[in-house]
């Protein structure tokens, strides 16, 4: 971090063992994205006279170059918070799926979902759990019964469409999360 982290107690007192656990959480922050400018970490145990126990508040304000992000674990009624050590680990965590979403933005990553392609199934071999898709240009593709997501391949015939997903293989193409479309082609 460029700015050295920032530790703010309220209604508490400061901890040394709390501060470390909070450093050693920041610092792996830091070596998973080293554009963090600043952290600032607000630590808290705000009044409630209708819960036993205390609660804690946690904020986590995160400067990245054209961005802040904020990360905040409020109470609220949840149990969880009465334990400090689980908010920061909460809070931490949060922290850095968003800075996960922060890089992927910086790099100019898009989520990309899979395409889904049409082919028939062509062969069985059910008693050693595969089969071959034959797919509209004459290809075959292997997938294996734990490929098949809606239908039980003991009862998968031949002409059954099916949507695939293409993937490569020890030995070529495969065909992941095979889905049933139609129960056979009639010609």
């Amino acid at each position: 971090m460029r700015i050295p982290l920032q530790i703010t107690w309220r209604e508490l007192p400061a901890s040394a063992a709390l501060e470390t656990a909070i450093r050693e959480k920041a610092a792996k922050l830091d070596e998973f994205c080293d554009d963090i400018m600043g952290c600032h970490v607000l630590i808290e145990s705000p009044h409630r006279h209708r819960h036993k126990g205390k609660l804690y508040h946690l904020r986590i304000d995160l400067t990245v170059p054209g961005d802040e992000i904020v990360i905040k674990r409020d109470p609220g009624e949840d149990v969880t918070h009465e334990d400090i050590y689980v908010v920061i680990r909460d809070a931490f965590d949060a922290a850095r799926r968003q800075l996960e979403d922060y890089v992927r933005r910086r790099r100019g990553d898009v989520k990309t979902h899979p395409t889904l392609q049409q082919a028939t199934v062509f062969r069985m071999f059910p008693s050693q759990d595969y089969g071959f898709l034959r797919t509209p240009d004459g290809r075959e593709i292997y997938f294996h019964r734990n490929s098949l997501m809606d239908a039980d391949f003991d009862h998968l015939d031949p002409g059954t469409e099916v949507h695939y997903v293409e993937e490569e293989g020890d030995q070529g193409p495969q065909a992941a999360s095979v889905t049933v479309t139609k129960h056979k082609v009639t010609s």
